[in-house]
């Protein structure tokens, strides 16, 4: 008779166990089973040779593997990435058995255990100045520009008027946050003096804070307009920088209480295209935003204040951009929000061959989608009732599996 074999997949323990169930199995083996059917990829950098010799070894020892350079064996190579290959139930163990091992894989055990707990349990929420966003759900942060020459709707908002009514119609839509710029930052924009970008910014917050219920963020690399911002009701600073453009930025956020999205770019907007090559592009992201994080947390700004985002479009090539989205739940590691800015940018346009940012609606909605499925929480959007939708719709199949 027929055996039809088929191939399941599973991401979580909690899918794990779901299966496990659904066949019948022994309860109490339920435990001791899914660990073993949620694979992992742990990538190590700049591991002494000695390290990722015992390191291989553990992990040859309980049934997984690790990649390592050619040469680390013999010890030919000072140092060498790794790749550790097993699931959960394997790493566990390494982690275990680094306990009393030397060339710090001691300290190692620790982040370990640290880095598979938060891909098992994402950030329940994203703490403001004075709220708290939950992330029991996708949230849509509605984009605001109260610019002349934004790249897909400068000048429309530009006056306080046409601002606030444009802030409201988020808000009716269902914005779950309201992010305001008063520079724009597409690729080749031009600064704008600290003075321009505060009375194009503050008046917008000041009235919309008066008007809506759901939070505001300020978009801005500037520490004085995020002060003026904060003082006029903004919860949250959104620095494309990621804190690199002003050092006094990190001590506003601290002061304030504010939260903080720290963003990966390569180079100011009126530069950051000339040079977009990178030898290992998710690496390089990640590295940077880590340091973000820890120039935060050195200024006293709790990690449940902070999200992170790689920056779709800023000093990416379309290749890169892609690779962000394909690979965008590995950010997870670094145990912050993630947030996703796609709408309506360059790369969607380049792909669908459209011209026009406004008729790129559904590039930016599959974008939306493909971001939900790997766990992003927080979506940047022009376009708020689409995408709240869309972001819904790809929740409701990803929250069925993990039941």
């Amino acid at each position: 008779m027929p055996f039809s074999p088929r191939l399941i997949h599973v991401e979580t323990e909690a899918e794990a166990r779901r299966e496990i169930l659904r066949i019948g199995a022994d309860p109490g083996g339920v435990e001791r089973m899914a660990a073993k059917m949620v694979n992992r990829l742990v990538a190590l950098v700049q591991v002494p040779c000695r390290a990722a010799n015992i390191l291989k070894q553990e992990m040859l020892s309980v049934g997984g593997d690790a990649a390592v350079a050619r040469g680390s064996v013999a010890c030919s190579v000072p140092e060498t990435d790794v790749i550790l290959i097993g699931n959960l139930k394997q790493l566990r163990q390494l982690g275990g058995r680094l306990e009393l091992q030397p060339f710090g894989l001691r300290e190692l055990a620790g982040e370990l255990r640290g880095l598979l707990a938060r891909l098992d349990r994402l950030p329940a929420y994203l703490a403001g100045r004075s709220c708290r966003l939950s992330l029991d759900r996708p949230r849509i942060m509605g984009i605001l520009n109260v610019t002349p020459d934004s790249f897909s709707d400068g000048g429309c908002y530009f006056s306080l008027q046409a601002a606030l009514e444009k802030g409201l119609e988020l808000a009716r839509e269902g914005a779950d946050i309201i992010d305001v710029g008063g520079e724009s930052t597409r690729p080749g924009a031009l600064p704008v003096s600290t003075q321009e970008e505060i009375d194009r910014v503050a008046p917008v917050i000041e009235a919309l804070s008066a008007e809506v219920s759901c939070p505001l963020s300020v978009d801005t690399t500037k520490s004085s307009v995020a002060a003026a911002a904060i003082a006029a009701g903004a919860e949250f600073i959104n620095d494309i920088s990621g804190l690199q453009f002003d050092p006094a930025m990190v001590e506003v956020a601290a002061r304030s209480g504010a939260g903080l999205f720290l963003m990966h770019t390569r180079g100011r907007p009126e530069t950051m295209q000339a040079d977009i090559r990178y030898q290992d592009l998710v690496a390089e992201v990640i590295d940077y935003l880590r340091g973000s994080i820890a120039m935060a947390e050195q200024a006293g700004v709790p990690r449940d204040r902070l999200a992170v985002d790689p920056g779709i479009g800023f000093g990416k090539s379309v290749e890169g951009n892609l690779e962000l989205l394909r690979r965008i739940g590995e950010f997870h590691s670094l145990g912050c929000p993630i947030l996703l800015g796609t709408s309506r940018k360059g790369f969607i346009g380049k792909i669908l061959g459209e011209q026009d940012p406004a008729r790129r609606l559904y590039g930016t909605l599959a974008t939306v989608a493909l971001g939900v499925r790997q766990g992003v929480m927080i979506h940047r959007v022009h376009d708020v009732a689409p995408a709240r939708d869309t972001a819904m719709m790809a929740w409701a199949v990803r929250a069925a599996g993990s039941e």
